[in-house]
């Protein structure tokens, strides 16, 4: 299904970077970074451009193909890998591990916190941004599904160990042709004891 959504020659989302990953990271050393699940890598390629060394994964061939011709337009180097955020296991740790709106059921939803969790290096930052399960009822677009919305409540119990820094439902405004909407969005930045 992905393959096919990203088939069309232009990006199915924006070149910008998620909206709550600058101010996120903004105060952070750039370091070894990972995207999972990445999707055309708008945020990979955003954080290259900052001096992060980058690995970004998707299960998707044709993402992984738009990720590669947006990091050349930018001319930034990102190692970009087809692979399965549930089932990833890199060989190296990460000073951020970045999930953005990866809305999986379980028991993948857990797997994939379980990769992300597992890939942040002692110090680092494990960042989730997601449809929120409010946004079935009280915000715009999104999934309708809600076994793949996440509360943050369920995000860390997933952390064990981590200091939780951020944990809330944020509202994000969505431009559609009938003017703003609010969409509700899981977000979730904790940290690694060093």
């Amino acid at each position: 299904m992905w393959d096919a959504r990203y088939a069309e020659p232009d990006l199915v989302w924006s070149r910008e970077p998620n909206l709550f990953l600058p101010p996120l990271v903004e105060r952070m050393e750039p370091g070894r970074a990972l995207d999972l699940a990445c999707g055309e890598g708008r945020n990979a390629v955003w954080l290259a451009t900052r001096g992060w060394r980058m690995t970004a994964i998707d299960f998707s061939d044709r993402a992984i193909e738009k990720g590669r011709n947006l990091a050349a337009r930018h001319e930034v180097d990102v190692s970009f890998d087809v692979a399965d955020a549930t089932t990833y296991r890199p060989d190296q740790r990460f000073d951020l591990v970045l999930s953005c709106y990866l809305q999986l059921p379980e028991p993948d939803h857990s797997a994939a916190l379980a990769c992300g969790r597992d890939a942040v290096a002692p110090g680092g930052t494990f960042l989730l941004v997601a449809h929120d399960r409010s946004n079935l009822d009280h915000g715009h677009g999104g999934p309708q599904d809600p076994r793949v919305l996440p509360v943050p409540d369920e995000v860390v119990a997933a952390l064990d160990g981590f200091v939780i820094e951020r944990a809330e439902v944020a509202d994000r405004v969505v431009t559609t042709d009938e003017g703003p909407r609010v969409a509700k969005d899981t977000l979730v930045r904790a940290r690694r004891p060093a």
